[in-house]
């Protein structure tokens, strides 16, 4: 590990956690910015346990010696299908390949709690999203070539590999040393 690897952490949190809200803020600011409305709403549309453990969920953030600047989270959508949401980087850490470590990561926690599929869904005005998600190896379900804008929500897919022994739903919150993609 290299000591920029070694400053890097992710941990498992709720969303209670103060940590989360300036980043939470931050996302639902850039939202309405693009789209032109309180998108901070958005935010909340999903019960909070949703993103914890023994739920199906969980709502990771990677800290840099200590300080969170990414973050990313996932839900049950079906029994063998996460749903991940609120993929994020600090807008002062962004194009170091932050949201690709924290999507690798919650690929990683979804997979070894025996889910098969990713699923996720992304607004037409957020173009890197939209890269992000072509660039790790998911399956965009949606025409590519079609203006965004007339399509809405643009959903993707990944189909996981799957583990041996996947972890009980209810593992217990973990602090994990963050590797590069």
């Amino acid at each position: 590990m290299t000591p920029e690897e070694a400053e890097f952490t992710f941990v498992e949190v709720p969303v209670s956690d103060p940590r989360v809200r300036p980043l939470l803020r931050e996302l639902g600011d850039e939202y309405s910015s693009r789209y032109g409305r309180d998108a901070h709403a958005e935010l909340t549309r999903y019960p909070d346990e949703e993103f914890t453990a023994p739920h199906g969920g969980v709502l990771l953030l990677l800290l840099e010696r200590g300080e969170p600047v990414a973050g990313g989270a996932f839900r049950r959508y079906d029994p063998h299908t996460a749903e991940l949401k609120r993929i994020w980087t600090h807008s002062a850490h962004r194009r170091r390949g932050l949201a690709r470590r924290v999507v690798g990561e919650l690929e990683r926690v979804a997979r070894t709690r025996g889910y098969r599929r990713l699923y996720l869904t992304t607004g037409p005005r957020q173009p890197e999203a939209r890269g992000l998600y072509l660039a790790t190896g998911y399956t965009p379900l949606f025409d590519t070539d079609a203006d965004p804008e007339t399509i809405g929500p643009l959903p993707f897919e990944k189909h996981l590999a799957h583990t041996a022994r996947p972890e009980r739903a209810a593992t217990p919150p973990h602090t994990r040393k963050a590797s590069r993609p």
